[in-house]
């Protein structure tokens, strides 16, 4: 399979590593940037823009990244902490007082973003269309019940994190969170990356689908532990309803699913899109754009949910919504956080090594945190940059 575009000197194993996921992991279509120190040093591509179809992708071919789309939305709440609009102490009420319903009225902003504000599930799940509708999804998670107590335990909030913080976003800024995205992050950063896609923007997004590895894989072949099967055999475990708070799952595909704004799974971006966001997190991107500062890059990857995920049924570690490095999401190092999308997708920073990292993909595994393609090129990454800074 012919790999397109180019990587700068000392970076081959993450083209020869990228070419390997087509030969051994299944991909069918795919893309991978990397910048160090604000400037691209990777910028690879191949296969076909679309899953199902021959049109080859192209320098540009963008896709849905599922949860990465996680890490752009925290973004937009840790940034309005650092302009002073948003207390993360604070408690979600204070903004948003019909959240206060149901025994919450202590849940704090940073519970919402650490995954600890105990409500991952709907009692009442919504349908794709209602799911579109920011009032619909927005009072539903006011009003639901916590399955635990918020502020003691964690647990990914897969589906609702959508509401929670696009909700607080509207509150606060009166802005849609969509909007917010396109004004102050992905315009300031030059990054092609989307949160309720333009119709101008439509044709170049690909389909999606499922790619699973080839049986010749062999070891190469990942299977869940007993434990994560059967939580998401059961339809009453939190791994099942957290997944199911939008039943039936949206088509993907479809251009009224894309057009909307849910910041917990329907971003659309290209790999360079991606790693040009962490990278303007980190850093001066191409020696300007800076986003985040300093005491931002630490309040995202300090540690503030570790252990069993209530949810997820693995260990899991959330900075400020991101993932941490360890449990079931390895990264670069012990400094790097990001945030994968389910079955696909990558987008995380290593501070310490000034790295900014994006992979995007038109096939989707059974996987939800670590990816076999997605760390097949991060331990790409680490052979071209040991982690010693």
């Amino acid at each position: 399979m012919d790999v397109n575009g180019a990587v700068a000197g000392g970076f081959e194993p993450v083209r020869e590593a990228f070419a390997a996921n087509f030969e051994l992991l299944g991909d069918r279509g795919a893309a991978v940037a990397v910048y160090r120190d604000g400037h691209k040093v990777v910028d690879l591509w191949g296969g076909t823009k679309d899953v199902d179809g021959t049109a080859p992708w192209e320098r540009g071919t963008a896709q849905i990244v599922r949860s990465a789309t996680k890490g752009v939305a925290a973004a937009v709440l840790l940034l309005l902490h650092q302009r002073g609009e948003l207390d993360l102490d604070a408690p979600v009420g204070e903004h948003w007082p019909e959240f206060k319903a149901a025994g919450k009225e202590r849940t704090l902003v940073r519970d919402l973003l650490a995954h600890r504000a105990g409500v991952p599930v709907l009692d009442r799940p919504l349908t794709p269309e209602q799911a579109a509708d920011p009032d619909l999804g927005a009072a539903a998670v006011a009003a639901q019940a916590p399955a635990w107590e918020p502020g003691t335990d964690h647990g990914y909030h897969a589906q609702t994190y959508s509401w929670l913080t696009g909700e607080l976003v509207r509150r606060i800024t009166g802005r849609p969170i969509g909007e917010w995205i396109a004004a102050e992050i992905a315009g300031p950063a030059g990054a092609e990356l989307w949160l309720g896609l333009p119709e101008t923007e439509a044709a170049r997004v690909g389909r999606v689908g499922p790619a699973e590895a080839p049986e010749t894989a062999g070891a190469l072949r990942t299977r869940p532990k007993r434990a994560v099967a059967e939580a998401y055999a059961d339809p009453a475990s939190l791994t099942r309803r957290a997944f199911a708070a939008i039943t039936p799952l949206p088509d993907e595909n479809a251009p009224a699913h894309r057009a909307a704004t849910l910041p917990a799974s329907n971003g659309i971006a290209t790999a360079d899109g991606l790693a040009r966001f962490y990278a303007s997190l980190i850093g001066d991107l191409d020696g300007g754009t800076r986003l985040f500062t300093p005491e931002t890059v630490e309040l995202a990857r300090a540690e503030h949910s570790a252990g069993p995920d209530r949810v997820l049924v693995v260990n899991t570690r959330f900075g400020l919504g991101y993932m941490l490095h360890g449990g079931a999401s390895p990264l670069l190092g012990a400094g790097s956080f990001g945030h994968p999308g389910r079955g696909g997708a990558l987008g995380f920073a290593d501070p310490g090594t000034g790295i900014a990292f994006g992979y995007v993909t038109n096939g989707f595994r059974t996987s939800v945190t670590a990816d076999p393609r997605a760390q097949a090129l991060v331990r790409a990454v680490r052979e071209a940059v040991p982690v010693t800074r």
